[in-house]
């Protein structure tokens, strides 16, 4: 797998499910990216709107754009997982259907990864409504998290993740159907002994949409609980001190 990666190419997964009104505004912003050496893997998870229409729009007028059509409505973890398989890129990076990324997001991502050796990244992001409007200009993260830190601060975006495959290596997420994500940082920093590097600055714009798993804030509270407990295996005492971790700094986040 690792023999096959492009260098330097970044692969750039997006599920899609019912994104008509955003996929376009994000799609843009991968196309007006100052670095150009990307494909985009538009993981369509059976949308019943005109998110395929649109995508297939943009395919036709960029080869470095390709959409796949899974065959049944199957979660953003199959789709991402999808995405990954297909990915032929060194680096991996994600961006959700209705986030967007300011135009110097790779390049100033991947000129820190190679500057300093980081073999997984995020950066800070900026918290928007549904109009684009800024709710928050800097929602700012540790420069540094480690597994332990992690799950006291679950904090860090997809949208903002990259992560450098030739040394990090292949990875799946778990099939959950919320909070996957998250569970996949820990995942990688328990099994590979690995440690996350913020750059401090806001790169990516996270949008807040109404009705979204991403603003169920009780929904949030059950999937980290399940995510400590179940898919981490942490003990009842354990899993507890880290949610009380959890709970103030995402009180924190908010003020």
């Amino acid at each position: 797998m690792q023999e096959e990666l492009q260098l330097d190419l970044v692969s750039v997964v997006t599920p899609v499910y019912n994104a008509e009104r955003f996929i376009a505004e994000t799609i843009e912003s991968v196309l007006k990216q100052t670095y150009q050496n990307w494909e985009l893997l538009l993981v369509n998870d059976c949308s019943q709107d005109s998110s395929q229409a649109i995508v297939e729009e943009y395919v036709n007028k960029d080869k470095r754009i390709r959409l796949i059509n899974l065959k049944e409505n199957s979660g953003a973890a199959v789709a991402r997982n999808t995405g990954l398989e297909a990915a032929k890129g060194q680096f991996i990076a994600f961006i959700d259907s209705d986030d967007c990324w300011s135009e110097t997001k790779l390049a100033d991502q991947l000129d820190f990864m190679k500057s300093q050796a980081v073999h997984f990244s995020y950066t800070n992001f900026a918290l928007v409504n549904e109009t684009g409007e800024i709710l928050k200009e800097a929602v700012k993260l540790p420069l540094k998290l480690t597994y332990s830190g992690l799950l006291k601060n679950t904090a860090i975006a997809c949208s903002t993740v990259v992560i450098d495959r030739l040394h990090v290596g292949s990875f799946n997420m778990p099939l959950v159907r919320k909070g996957q994500d998250t569970a996949t940082w820990l995942m990688l920093m328990r099994e590979r002994n690995l440690t996350a590097y913020g750059l401090d600055k806001v790169l990516n714009y996270y949008r807040q949409v109404e009705g979204s798993i991403s603003s169920d804030r009780v929904g949030a509270l059950k999937r980290t609980w399940n995510t400590y407990y179940n898919l981490e295996g942490l003990s009842l005492i354990k899993a507890s001190y880290y949610f009380g971790h959890y709970v103030l700094q995402a009180i924190l986040r908010r003020l």
